[in-house]
């Protein structure tokens, strides 16, 4: 009985810690790091006790350096994986803090720097996460870009561009790259968004390719229905992330989550659990195509 009433103040006090509006007034440029926001995002999950669900597994995570690619590459260590980390060059730093808090839970880590809107790229990165760690068994697209516009007048053609090549492109050129070596009982998990699901009159051009991300979720699902590969994707609400801070202007990201019923933005190691989930054969072997939504309450999405 004292041990259950220690576990729940713990459990307590790490609630009470998760960061509510009003947040400290920041804006970085993008992609932004990780290192540099306040307060820093929660990635470590120390409430989260593993089973060994993805022991001996390899993944590839786009964007693992910060965010939600960071706590799923840990949790996926946690779990017994090896993790492969694609990144921007610029977040340089935050992937190496990546590196070594997957390498302190036992499991190997390699660093892959570069941008997902080259096919080249995408190739060699799946060629060098073989080579180095055996296999690729899971690959979490998750890599994205977004600026926040008032206006469509604002976006301009190159933007657009860029959000699609990274957001939707990327997404194409690394699945289509780990085919080559993903077998029986693999998995592939989409980083989606509730803005895919309602839209977002500011996000034109991102929310335009996390819907395009849920049906190509959908249709490679069942492209790979044979093959027994399972496709799902993450559609979450407000996360508190880079890329969030990069995207708004400070007087915005102050209130950031706010919205939500449960009043505040998500933190990264609370979305970690779903992506641990959808990659393991224990959990969800009869689960592809869906796309589940991490709202912080909000059950209005699709």
């Amino acid at each position: 009985m004292a041990t259950s009433k220690k576990n729940a103040t713990r459990e307590k006090k790490r609630e009470q810690s998760y960061v509510k509006p009003p947040i400290p007034k920041q804006h970085q440029e993008s992609p932004g790091l990780e290192s540099e926001m306040n307060p820093r995002p929660k990635f470590r999950a120390p409430a989260y006790r593993p089973a060994g669900k993805l022991m001996g597994k390899v993944a590839l995570v786009t964007g693992g350096d910060s965010g939600i690619g960071r706590a799923v590459s840990v949790m996926f260590a946690r779990e017994g994986a090896d993790v492969a980390i694609v990144y921007l060059p610029d977040e340089q730093s935050d992937a190496e803090e990546t590196q070594q808090t997957i390498q302190a839970e036992g499991r190997r880590a390699i660093l892959l720097p570069g941008t997902v809107t080259s096919r080249e790229f995408c190739q060699a990165a799946v060629a060098e996460t073989v080579k180095q760690l055996g296999a690729i068994d899971i690959l979490v697209n998750n890599a994205a870009f977004q600026k926040n516009q008032q206006s469509i007048d604002d976006v301009s053609e190159e933007q657009w561009d860029k959000t699609f090549k990274t957001n939707i492109y990327g997404y194409f050129y690394m699945a289509k790259a780990a085919l080559q070596y993903l077998k029986e009982g693999s998995c592939i998990i989409n980083t989606g968004s509730i803005t895919g699901l309602e839209g977002e009159k500011t996000l034109l051009d991102y929310a335009a390719t996390k819907g395009a991300i849920h049906a190509f979720t959908k249709s490679l699902a069942q492209n790979l229905i044979e093959r027994k590969i399972r496709v799902n994707a993450v559609a979450p609400g407000p996360v508190w992330t880079p890329l969030n801070t990069a995207a708004k202007p400070a007087e915005e990201v102050a209130k950031f989550g706010e919205d939500t019923p449960m009043g505040r933005p998500g933190q990264p190691e609370e979305l970690a659990p779903t992506y641990v989930f959808l990659a393991s054969q224990a959990d969800s072997s009869f689960m592809s195509g869906e796309v589940i939504a991490v709202l912080g309450g909000d059950v209005t999405a699709g």
